[in-house]
C-alpha cells in the first residue's frame, strides 16, 4: 500500500501552482497524494502556508497547529510546513511549533522530495497535478515583485523579480491544454513587469501573444498588473485574439495624490483617470477587476472622498477592498505611524463596499438580455453554475443555469467544463440567471 501524504494550501494561486507541482512530484515518487482533503488522514502532512497579512498568518499557524495536535495524539506521523510564512518567520517558527519536522521556505521548498529520499525529477511531465476543476488551471510566470509599495510585505517575502523563461510557460501551457485544461488564469505579482530580468525589456505582451496561439487554449485571463509603466502593447494583442479574455486585473489602491505618494505608486491622480479611459477606449467592453484600500497612514477625510469620487467615475466591473493593516518591516511601518482608528478604517471599508455593491448591481443588470458565452464549473444543487469571460474563478459573479430548463435527455453534468451560449434573464448585485441559448455551442 502506498504512503498516503496531505497538502493544505493556504492563501493565494500562487501557492496553489507550488502545490501542484510538489503533488506532481510526490506521485512520481509512489505516493498516494490528496490536496485539501476534508478529513487529513495520511501518515504525512505539508502546510503550504500564506504570510501576507495578519487574518492569512493566523490562519496559517492554525493550520500548523491542528496538525501538530494530531502527530501529538498520534495520528500523524510527520509534518511539514512550506511557503510564505516560514519563509519570513522561520527562527521564529522553528523555536515556537517544535512538533514540525521539517521548514520550508518559498523557494527551497523543493528540498522536501530529497529529505522523504527522493530525487526530484525534472523531466517529470506533466510536472503538475491540476488540483482546480481541470478545465482551467492557473500559469505562474514569475515570482516576486521589484516594486516597493508602503504597505506591502511581499517583496520581503519573495525578493526580486524573477521571470519564468518564456518557452517553459509555453510547454507547461501546452501539456495543461493535453490534459485538458481550455481556461488559462495568467498569475504573476506583477505581471506586467515579465521579461525584464531575462530579456530585458517588458515582453508580456509576447508572451500573452504566444500563449494564445497555441491550440486547445480557450481562454487567458490576466490577473495583477501595474498601472505606472503600463505596457500598452499588451492591449493590442488582447484586441487581436479571441481568446483572451477582455478582464484585466489590476490593482489600482487610491486615487488622492497624498496617499498615492505615501504608498510609494508612482503614478498621479490624473495619470490613474487618464489609465482608466485609455484602457476602455482601446479594448471596447473589457472588464476592469481593481483592489483599493482605506485607511492608509494619512489617509484623511478629503482623501477618502476623492477615493469615493473616483468609484463613482471609473464604476469598476469587480473590485475588492481592505483596510490597512500594518505588516513589521514595510517602509509604512518603518517611515509612518498607524494613525486612522480601527473604526474609522472599517467605516470607510464598509461605505465603499456598499458604493461598489449598487454599482455591481448596475453592471450586472445592463447583461440582461444578452447572449453571453459560459463555461460550467460545476453543478450545485438545482443549477449549474459557470463564468463569462468576464468572471475570474473564485472571485468574481457566476452565471447559474436551472437544470430544470435543460431538455429532457440533457445530462447536467455533461456540461460541466464544456461552453454554451447563454441567455441572460435576470441578475442581481452579484450573479446572472439564464437559459441556454438554442442550439446549445457545447465544444469539445
Amino acid at each position: 500500500m502506498r504512503q498516503h501524504i496531505d497538502i493544505l494550501t493556504m492563501g493565494c494561486s500562487k501557492n496553489l501552482v507550488d502545490s501542484e507541482r510538489l503533488m506532481a512530484q510526490l506521485r512520481g515518487a509512489g505516493y498516494s497524494v490528496a490536496h485539501d482533503p476534508e478529513v487529513c488522514s495520511g501518515d504525512i502532512c505539508v502546510v503550504n502556508t500564506c504570510g501576507f497579512i495578519g487574518d492569512a498568518k493566523e490562519e496559517s499557524i492554525n493550520m500548523i497547529l491542528e496538525q501538530g495536535q494530531r502527530k501529538a495524539e498520534g495520528t500523524l506521523k510527520r509534518l511539514y510546513v512550506m511557503g510564505c510564512l516560514s519563509q519570513r518567520y522561520l527562527t521564529e517558527l522553528q523555536a515556537e511549533i517544535p512538533e514540525v519536522d521539517g521548514w520550508y521556505g518559498k523557494f527551497d521548498w523543493t528540498r522536501l522530495i530529497e529529505d522523504l529520499g527522493h530525487a526530484w525529477d525534472n523531466a517529470l511531465t506533466p510536472g503538475r497535478i491540476v488540483t482546480t476543476p481541470s478545465h482551467y488551471a492557473y500559469v505562474k510566470i514569475s515570482e516576486g515583485c521589484d516594486r516597493r509599495c508602503s504597505y506591502c510585505a511581499i517583496p520581503l517575502i519573495t525578493g526580486r523579480h524573477v521571470s519564468r523563461p518564456m518557452e517553459e510557460i509555453l510547454d507547461e501551457v501546452r501539456q495543461l491544454v493535453a490534459l485538458g485544461v481550455k481556461e488559462f488564469q495568467v498569475i504573476a505579482q506583477e505581471l506586467t513587469y515579465y521579461g525584464v530580468d531575462l530579456y530585458h525589456h517588458r515582453a508580456i505582451a509576447e508572451l500573452i501573444d504566444r500563449m494564445a496561439a497555441i491550440e486547445g487554449v480557450e481562454w487567458i485571463r490576466l490577473h495583477y498588473g501595474y498601472p505606472a509603466d503600463f505596457p500598452w502593447e499588451l492591449l493590442e494583442v488582447m484586441n487581436r485574439h479571441k481568446n483572451i479574455c477582455r478582464y484585466l486585473d489590476i490593482a489600482l489602491q487610491h486615487i488622492a495624490d497624498p496617499v498615492l505618494t505615501a504608498m510609494r505608486r508612482h503614478i498621479t491622480s490624473d495619470e490613474t483617470y487618464a489609465f482608466i479611459e485609455r484602457i476602455r477606449r482601446e479594448v471596447p467592453g473589457i472588464h476592469l477587476r481593481t483592489t483599493l484600500m482605506v485607511g492608509h497612514p494619512g489617509e484623511s477625510d478629503e482623501a477618502f472622498d476623492q477615493l469615493l469620487a473616483f468609484t463613482r467615475w471609473a464604476r469598476f466591473d469587480r473590485m475588492g477592498a481592505f483596510a490597512y493593516s500594518e505588516e513589521e518591516g514595510t517602509h509604512s511601518a518603518k517611515a509612518y505611524a498607524d494613525d486612522i482608528p480601527e473604526e474609522v478604517k472599517q467605516a470607510r471599508l464598509s461605505k465603499l463596499m456598499r458604493l461598489q455593491q449598487r454599482i455591481s448591481a448596475d453592471v450586472q443588470a445592463a447583461k440582461v438580455g444578452q447572449t453571453m458565452r459560459v463555461i460550467f464549473d460545476r453543478r450545485e444543487g438545482d443549477y449549474l453554475v459557470g463564468r463569462t469571460e468576464f468572471d475570474s474563478p473564485e472571485v468574481d459573479p457566476e452565471v447559474l443555469v436551472a437544470v430544470s430548463s435543460l431538455s429532457a435527455s440533457a445530462s447536467p453534468e455533461s456540461f460541466i467544463g464544456q461552453f454554451a451560449d447563454v441567455s441572460i434573464t435576470e441578475a442581481d448585485e452579484f450573479d446572472l440567471y439564464g437559459t441556454l441559448a438554442l442550439p446549445t455551442q457545447n465544444e469539445q
